[in-house]
């Protein structure tokens, strides 16, 4: 039989070992109550940025000419383009055109990575071609620059656009094949709104 002592010991650990278990428990209550007292975390909301993108938002017209060169043969082109803002961060376009290669269908999504401080823009066309390019604005001028391969050659390309009005705007697209130092012109083309 072993001592009162020892069992006056071994009670009084397992007190402590109450208090100590009510005390954590007391703890982890307050840590959840005060994280629910918080509520989730507020949705995130576009920056000026993303709302300068609302200049594009609508149904647009296009016409302009195509240059021979690596993106095909000359010619003058259309198009029609249907543009929306997904939420309050991506715009969202979608476009048919004819031109010199024929029709084509082309959807395109563009956002502005803050990361990078910079606008990205992704298409892909009925043609197989998927193009990405990364863009800055600058009063109403933007500039889209890109790196891509063609028939085994690296191309820049440089696209700027320019808002002449609320309502219209005025593009060019110039490419180099020696990293920049010279560069031609591919196509020059405007853009109505019609809606």
């Amino acid at each position: 039989m072993l001592p009162r002592t020892f069992w006056r010991r071994q009670n009084k650990k397992m007190r402590q070992i109450k208090v100590v278990a009510c005390v954590l428990g007391l703890v982890a209550v307050m840590v959840a109550n005060a994280a629910l007292a918080q509520g989730p975390p507020p949705m995130p909301k576009a920056g000026p940025e993303q709302q300068r993108l609302q200049y594009f938002v609508g149904q647009w017209k296009h016409e302009g000419e195509m240059k021979a060169g690596p993106f095909g043969p000359a010619g003058k082109f259309s198009s029609t383009e249907d543009a929306h803002m997904l939420g309050d961060f991506f715009l969202v376009m979608h476009s048919k055109s004819t031109g010199p290669m024929g029709a084509m269908t082309e959807e395109t999504i563009i956002g502005y990575d803050a990361k990078q401080k910079a606008y990205t823009f992704d298409a892909i066309n009925t043609m197989g071609e998927h193009e990405r390019s990364t863009g800055q604005v600058s009063g109403k001028t933007w500039t889209w620059t890109s790196d891509d391969e063609y028939d085994g050659k690296m191309v820049k390309g440089k696209f700027v656009l320019t808002e002449v009005s609320p309502t219209s705007y005025t593009y060019k697209l110039d490419t180099s094949t020696d990293d920049g130092k010279t560069w031609a012109n591919m196509f020059e083309g405007k853009a109505t709104k019609v809606k």
